[in-house]
């Protein structure tokens, strides 16, 4: 290989100190003295106060600090409509940048000092697991976090407070090894994975189809930028087919090692690492210009997909998305990151109506478990919502990309941990948006 090659990968090394991302993982003083469960803090007759930790600042930021402006324009374009049951919904927002010590001290702030609602998509696995004891301690609201760990939702008893939202990485895993096995039968597959339960779950759902298909197994701690080991491990494992459960600036620092090192195996990076966007810019910022297209390196990537983002501008909810940052955006670029955000304020406001008005605590947990599991919205699959289940969307679908758009694979794929087969189910990807813009869902009795 080029030395042009071997001192891009040497810079992308240095450069991404600055900008790697990590996987994407109360009851408080009430009002009249109560401190129960069932109390209403953060909520008056005109507003409900919720909050947020995500890295606005530092080496996480790039795209993950773009998902509370979502949030943020979907909320404006309700309350613009009124609110939820009269009620204007307030958004605060804290930066963690993305360390756990950090992420404490602001959920502290949040739920005793702002005495918010309820907690709405909290970012990161090794963040929020700093986080979720003590709001589950508080008896909080702790709905749809920005991670797919399992702990978000396979056990409610131990954590009855908390939701996940997207995918989780077992099923997740369990839907690309079944691919890959019926697909590339004769690949010998080698894993890339971040090292904690983003990558363990992931690995545990690929086990379940791939077991004798893989014959190597890298790990990564984040922070460490010098993956070429790892790919060198890899390509002289004779591996020609590569999974990678990693974050977006690990997408770029494989696929330059990779280039480095000649090595071309068929990628699939899941959801998490794969925004084409982002990558892309990585990318080129990594190689200091010597990568002039990102997407076009990408070009024959696997994926998943569970939401349609700016690759599909006639989506009827990508539509939506783009008629409301246009509206109450910040005035920068509609990404993947602030659809993510949006359609996770989507299913918030459904929360709210299925509360209904006399709005607490515990009857918007109990709401959703009533009710979740059959919130319509931009999601492909169902959401598994229950008093067994706090898990989130249930499904995806498999992609080729393709100068920055995917190309349809499969059907939408959904499954559950453990057991569960794999079916296959588009009913709920043909949902539209309602008129209006915003949900409609009928008060839990």
């Amino acid at each position: 290989m080029t030395r042009k090659i071997r001192r891009v990968t040497q810079v992308a090394c240095a450069m991404v100190a600055a900008a790697l991302v990590a996987a994407c993982g109360a009851g408080g003083r009430g009002h009249g003295g109560t401190s129960d469960a069932d109390s209403s803090v953060g909520v008056t007759e005109t507003s409900i106060k919720i909050g947020a930790h995500f890295p606005l600042t530092g080496v996480a930021a790039p795209g993950y600090s773009e998902i509370p402006s979502g949030h943020q324009a979907y909320y404006d374009f309700v309350n613009a409509a009124g609110g939820v049951n009269g009620r204007k919904i307030e958004y605060v927002v804290k930066d963690d940048g993305y360390n756990p010590t950090n992420t404490s001290n602001v959920a502290k702030e949040l739920v005793l000092k702002d005495e918010i609602f309820g907690m709405v998509a909290g970012l990161g696995t090794p963040t929020h697991s700093a986080v979720v004891d003590f709001l589950n301690g508080e008896k909080v609201p702790d709905f749809f976090v920005s991670s797919g760990s399992l702990q978000w939702g396979d056990d409610p008893k131990s954590k009855p407070w908390t939701f996940g939202w997207q995918p989780d990485y077992e099923s997740e895993g369990k839907i690309i090894g079944q691919y890959i096995a019926e697909n590339h039968p004769g690949a010998k597959v080698g894993l890339f994975l971040q090292d904690d339960d983003f990558g363990t779950d992931g690995e545990r759902g690929l086990r379940r189809y791939l077991d004798d298909q893989i014959v190597e197994v890298q790990r990564y701690t984040s922070g460490n930028t010098d993956v070429g080991p790892q790919m060198a491990a890899l390509q002289s494992s004779g591996a020609d087919f590569v999974v990678g459960f990693n974050t977006p600036s690990y997408t770029a620092l494989t696929q330059l090692a990779a280039m480095r090192l000649n090595y071309k195996p068929t990628w699939f990076y899941s959801n998490v690492g794969s925004d084409p966007a982002l990558v892309g810019g990585l990318l080129a910022r990594f190689s200091k210009g010597a990568v002039k297209d990102g997407n076009t390196l990408l070009d024959g990537v696997l994926t998943t997909q569970y939401i349609s983002g700016i690759d599909a501008p006639d989506d009827p909810w990508v539509k939506l998305w783009q008629k409301v940052w246009a509206e109450y955006g910040d005035g920068k670029p509609l990404t993947n990151y602030r659809i993510y955000g949006m359609a996770q304020a989507y299913t918030f406001v459904q929360a709210l109506e299925a509360a209904g008005d006399n709005l607490t605590r515990e009857g918007i947990v109990k709401a959703l478990e009533k009710a979740g599991g059959g919130f319509e919205g931009p999601a492909y699959a169902k959401f598994r919502y229950s008093e067994d289940s706090h898990l989130g969307t249930s499904g995806m679908k498999i992609v080729e990309l393709k100068s920055g758009v995917g190309q349809k694979k499969t059907d939408v794929l959904v499954t559950d941990t453990g057991e569960a087969k794999i079916t296959r189910d588009g009913s709920h990807a043909s949902d539209a948006p309602p008129a209006n813009g915003i949900p409609k869902v009928d008060p839990v009795d």
